[in-house]
């Protein structure tokens, strides 16, 4: 075990040098293992209950590179590799995966073609002693289509017949699987809601609430005893004529019981509401988020409703402007650019009600590149850009919001790319693991990330303080950090106030702990 601790002096420049902020953290590597799979993704990374950790790979094998199974990774506290299992499963599409009671839980999506149905399964075993079990949670009737489960951010297709998607809420207590069919003119869509113990809480029969309308939802809260669902997500609007400036959806927020629903719609004249996200408090529900004005198509700033819980009537709501401070951090003085496809990453309530949220400007993009053998094929890359950062007071008043730039784009595991946040004491932080090796600081103002070029990795800190004050740190060089890490999905705990993160590259792997002082 390698332990190193380190005082960050960080640099201040909100526009004018300030004296230097110590922010104390520590970090400890793990010992490198040899891994025999080199192709793999991580699916899923917990605590065992014991002050260890389980971690859960996807690997793929072949001269074409497909998924053969799941290597069960179990680490002990002090980082170090005490087993493996090798969970050999092929032909099912994972969809999430978290511990519960000592319990392992994956959640499949199959298609059973001798039924004509597809079946959503857990796979459970004890951790300690891996022995598989599976269980049927629900069946849909449906012919087979391409991609039924995704979460497009920004169009969902609702023509192919089935699709369907799967959301936790931010403590993990429970989920909703949202199953949408349609056959002929015959529509049928079905939540249904389970806690994490697998046992299932009700089921809605949400289809006449769709003739009109097609649902994709993004984000949900559940009250304390899991039987009310809070959804938001976009409303499409199926037969309505539009303009040509005019969007085809409106976000809704739906509250779902097992024996009825209610829907509030967020729409005001030259106000459009984007990616709003449900947080329960302990008297009220707000939704926050960002806003559009269609005539600038961009998003404008920071959305702020607050609403009954029970009705769902709208008791306040606040559309916050950015600031000036803001577009100078996002474009220096240039004017008419756009801020767009921003992406919920966290959100974060302090006991007095404040409200910490941070979002990523995210995108897909679509070529064609040609093979050695001369065929040209079709590639997506995936875009991970800009940082926001906001604060929100209680009553929904914007204190702060600041813009992070950064230029990330992948074509394969985005676990390397993006981002990780923390929030302790009214600050926050962030992670960045990026081949430069510093930033570029224009006028003391802008912060600026772009992908460097070498294999290695640095892992900068970045903090934003009670007012918004941005600092930033090399924390671990890329000679320490010899493999790179996944750092857009850590294990965060935040009653240890520490976060885990693995690093691999190839045939090697390890952990790395980092502590908050």
């Amino acid at each position: 075990m390698i332990k190193k601790q380190i005082l960050l002096l960080c640099l201040v420049f909100a526009g004018i040098m300030a004296s230097a902020q110590k922010m104390p953290v520590s970090y400890d590597f793990g010992e490198k293992y040899n891994d025999r799979y080199r192709y793999s993704n991580l699916m899923t990374i917990d605590e065992d209950g014991t002050g260890g950790y389980i971690l859960v790979r996807a690997y793929y094998q072949g001269l074409i590179l497909r998924p053969k199974g799941y290597l069960i990774e179990h680490y002990n506290s002090d980082l170090e590799l005490v087993s493996e299992y090798n969970y050999k499963l092929k032909g099912l599409d994972f969809v999430n995966g978290f511990l519960k009671n000592g319990q392992l839980n994956l959640l499949f999506l199959n298609y059973n073609y001798d039924k004509g149905e597809y079946e959503y399964w857990v796979h459970r075993s004890p951790i300690f002693e891996f022995n598989f079990r599976t269980e049927k949670l629900l069946s849909i009737a449906s012919e087979e289509v391409n991609d039924p489960v995704g979460k497009n951010y920004y169009n969902r297709n609702f023509s192919n017949g089935f699709t369907t998607a799967i959301l936790f809420n931010e403590d993990k207590t429970g989920f909703i699987i949202s199953t949408h069919h349609k056959k002929g003119k015959e529509e049928k869509h079905i939540i249904h809601l389970f806690d994490t113990t697998l046992k299932k809480r009700f089921e809605y029969d949400f289809s006449d609430e769709i003739e009109e309308k097609n649902y994709a939802f993004e984000n949900v809260a559940f009250s304390k005893d899991l039987q009310t669902a809070y959804i938001v997500g976009k409303a499409y609007f199926k037969k309505k004529r539009f303009q040509v400036d005019e969007r085809k959806f409106q976000y809704e927020l739906i509250k779902i019981t097992q024996n009825s629903n209610q829907t509030q719609s967020f729409v005001d004249p030259g106000k459009y509401p984007e990616a709003l996200y449900p947080i329960l408090l302990k008297n009220r529900l707000v939704c926050v988020g960002f806003y559009a004005d269609r005539k600038d198509n961009r998003y404008n700033g920071i959305a702020y409703f607050d609403l009954d819980p029970n009705t769902l009537d709208i008791r306040s709501q606040r559309y916050n402007p950015f600031s000036q401070q803001f577009m100078d951090d996002k474009f220096g003085r240039e004017e008419d650019k756009d801020i767009k496809n921003l992406v919920f990453k966290g959100v974060e309530v302090t006991p007095s009600e404040e409200i910490f949220f941070n979002a990523e400007e995210y995108f897909v993009s679509t070529g064609l590149e040609v093979t050695g053998a001369g065929q040209r094929v079709k590639i997506e890359r995936y875009h991970y850009n800009d940082i926001v950062s906001v604060k929100l007071a209680p009553n929904g008043n914007m204190e702060w919001a600041r813009n992070i730039n950064k230029t990330e784009v992948t074509q394969g595991d985005g676990a390397y790319a993006s981002y990780s946040s923390y929030c302790k004491d009214g600050k926050t932080y962030f992670f960045i693991c990026t081949a430069a090796e510093n930033p570029q600081l224009i006028n003391n103002e802008r912060l600026i990330f772009k992908q460097g070029l070498s294999r290695n990795r640095n892992v900068f800190m970045i903090s934003l303080d009670e007012n918004g004050v941005m600092d930033y740190e090399k924390i671990i060089d890329q000679q320490e950090a010899r493999l790179p890490f996944m750092v857009s999905m850590p294990l965060k705990d935040e009653a240890a106030d520490k976060m885990l993160f693995y690093a691999k590259r190839g045939g090697k792997k390890q952990l790395v702990k980092v502590d908050f002082k």
